[in-house]
């Protein structure tokens, strides 16, 4: 299979990964600081660390569960359309870009500033490229 849809969906891994990383490059740092062992509390979770290490240090951590939210329903219907035969047609391929592109642009507004009004905006507007996206798997499935 060649299909041009299946590179936005590899850039939103590596991205997801790189969230990640900066997850635990500013985490770890922070819990350090503020004297947290991770082995002196078994089957401790990241919301515990709300109130306990820096906001702005957990807006990482957020962003990275949201990115194992939404995005799997984008990754599903990558593939649908890859294995209809619709992964080339420049539309989806356009969606797909903008979705990604628009939850890159959300993240970082999200581990940076978090300003909600903005996020949401930025959200709003990935929802309906998925939306699209995923309206045109169904009708390429269903043929």
């Amino acid at each position: 299979m060649n299909s041009a849809i299946l590179a936005p969906a590899a850039v939103l891994v590596v991205w997801t990964l790189i969230v990640m990383i900066w997850v635990m490059a500013t985490r770890l740092p922070a819990m350090k600081k503020a004297g947290i062992d991770m082995g002196a509390r078994p089957g401790g979770r990241g919301q515990d660390l709300q109130g306990v290490i820096p906001d702005s240090v957990n807006w990482k951590a957020h962003n990275y569960n949201h990115l194992m939210e939404q995005p799997t329903i984008f990754y599903a219907t990558v593939f649908i359309v890859a294995l209809t035969g619709t992964g080339d047609a420049w539309i989806n391929v356009w969606l797909a870009w903008a979705y990604v592109g628009l939850r890159i642009v959300h993240s970082i507004i999200q581990a940076t500033w978090n300003h909600v009004p903005a996020r949401f905006m930025v959200f709003v507007l990935s929802s309906l490229a998925l939306l699209a996206l995923a309206l045109h798997a169904t009708a390429a499935a269903l043929q």
